[in-house]
């Protein structure tokens, strides 16, 4: 691990070198992980992070104002264009159908991560609290006998559920990325239980509206938490769930937009910086915190009743450059910011498919090696 070394093209680098018997090296290569699951290797460099596809789409846009210009000038929502451009590659019916398979996926996440009990793996001894607050919850309601007078802390749940879930190395949904994977499924599941009625249709609909709003973060912007901070992560997801739910409770695209600018203005210079370098704390509390103050509309108040700002080229660079302004130490777990300050002796990383857990020295005092890595059963989730 090279703690003072940066790679040229982006922050998260990896260099991975073949040595011989006689310690010579055999082959270099290096590879980067540029957020939202996407991993690229050292040809990238070259070109941009984002490789256009040359498959003609009907509306292209790459910024705010192409994609409400083509809305306007065709009559259509923001949903409607993406299918629309969808229709280039697949069916409708396989739009659909994988649309309603990544929703599936996010509810499953949410049901085990409302069931589930337990230490979270990583040496931090963080307690999963969402099937604790599930019971809470179903116990008001139940009470009460309605379950909408304490609707914040559903969608509170379902934020904590999908994150703790995360944490374990559960099966989640990149929405966009694994650390801000909590929002996007808890505002959905918010509007599906919580709004009468909701549809498959509207999930389709939301997805669609939260894909357009990412791919103006992926091209003007950034959805790296090592890039740009936290702003990247979370503000992205804020900011797609806010247009999403703008969209399927009838908003224009304009007000779609409106939405999607007041999410992300107010993640702005929110860092990466977690503990132990586990997406653990702050990064669970902060998908419950971001769903709950930045998306969901309150009584007689929906998100888009400001003709202020706009969501343009402007304000994704202002995200943008904001990131690269942050110190590095910010941007890359455990160097600073709150990581600095929680010293943890020794920290462990999931365990992946081999079942092995690595070491991470973090802070390991002078004189003392780091422990070989130790066999467990892989992380798997209730049955």
């Amino acid at each position: 691990m090279h703690r003072t070394e940066t790679l040229p093209f982006h922050a998260n680098g990896m260099r991975f070198t073949a040595y011989d018997e006689q310690g010579e090296a055999l082959q270099t290569k290096v590879y980067y992980s540029v957020g939202g699951g996407f991993v690229v290797d050292e040809s990238a460099s070259d070109g941009d992070v984002v490789v256009d596809d040359p498959t003609p789409v009907r509306y292209p846009f790459s910024t705010a104002e192409e994609l409400l210009a083509q809305c306007k000038e065709h009559g259509l929502s923001i949903s409607s264009l993406m299918l629309a451009n969808e229709l280039a590659w697949r069916s409708e019916a396989e739009v659909r159908s994988g649309l309603l398979a990544l929703w599936e996926v996010m509810q499953a996440c949410i049901d085990r991560g409302c069931r589930t009990e337990g230490i979270m793996p990583g040496g931090l001894k963080v307690k999963r609290r969402a099937a604790q607050l599930y019971r809470q919850l179903k116990s008001q309601g139940d009470s009460l006998g309605d379950e909408s007078l304490n609707t914040m802390d559903w969608v509170t749940l379902y934020a904590l559920a999908v994150n703790e879930e995360n944490a374990v190395g559960g099966r989640i949904v990149t929405a966009p990325t694994n650390g801000a994977a909590g929002i996007i499924p808890a505002v959905l599941k918010y509007y599906l239980h919580h709004c009468r009625g909701a549809s498959d249709e509207d999930v389709c609909r939301f997805l669609l509206t939260a894909g357009a709003i990412g791919i103006l973060y992926k091209i003007n912007a950034s959805i790296s938490g090592a890039e740009v901070g936290c702003q990247g992560e979370v503000g992205s997801a804020c900011s797609m769930a806010a247009g999403a739910l703008a969209d399927a409770l009838g908003g224009t695209p304009a007000q779609v937009e409106n939405a999607a600018e007041i999410a992300m203005e107010h993640n702005l210079g929110l860092t990466c910086d977690p503990i132990g370098g586990l997406v653990q704390v702050p990064c669970i509390e902060g998908n419950a915190m971001g769903q709950k103050g930045k998306k969901i509309p309150g009584p007689g108040w929906p998100p888009w009743q400001r003709a202020a700002l706009r969501f343009t080229r402007q304000g994704l660079k202002t995200l943008r450059d904001r990131g690269r302004e942050c110190k590095i130490s910010t941007k890359r777990p455990p160097a600073g910011g709150l990581a600095s300050s929680f010293r943890v002796p020794v920290s462990l990383i999931n365990a992946g498919s081999s079942g092995v857990l690595y070491p991470r020295d973090f802070h390991i005092p002078t004189g003392i090696p780091p422990a070989p890595p130790i066999k467990v059963s892989p992380v798997s989730g209730p049955k």
